[in-house]
């Protein structure tokens, strides 16, 4: 996905940064940009820009990290067994609202995979075989919450 891509490249990670790094990363570059160092108006605003990118790429990308979806697989297991209750499907982006109350977001879902979901007999099983174990995923639960 091209946002997975552009963050990394924002914050000069690999693929398996860990959260380690992606934190260090993400410090570096937020006391580069912080705007309190700029007394220009015209360069306080553009590192106020660049700090909030920042910092949305480095929420994003620890919300996706493999270390993060291992200490959250107990319930996302429990998740994913609730039932889903609805689905939303935007630039290869796959939003499944689950019984339970909880929001995910499947990454890189083609259209293909999305058409064969909906005109299966069984959607919940579909994903379950399909989308949910071979799809890179977040929780988009607490983000919801929190807006």
């Amino acid at each position: 996905m091209k946002k997975i891509v552009d963050y990394r490249k924002l914050l000069e990670v690999g693929e398996t940064a860990t959260l380690q790094e992606l934190r260090s990363a993400y410090r570096g570059f937020v006391k580069t940009w912080h705007p309190d160092k700029f007394q220009d108006a015209e360069l306080k605003l553009e590192a106020e820009e660049k700090s909030k990118t920042i910092i949305e790429a480095y929420h994003f990308l620890v919300s996706i990290a493999p270390e993060t979806r291992e200490q959250t697989q107990a319930d996302y297991n429990v998740t994913i067994s609730s039932g889903i209750t609805d689905f939303e499907y935007k630039s290869q982006t796959l939003t499944v609202f689950f019984a339970d109350g909880n929001t995910y977001e499947y990454f890189d879902v083609t259209k293909a995979e999305y058409t064969k979901m909906i005109n299966s007999d069984s959607p919940g099983r579909f994903a379950r075989r399909h989308i949910f174990a071979s799809h890179v995923y977040r929780s988009t639960s607490r983000l919801v919450a929190g807006e």
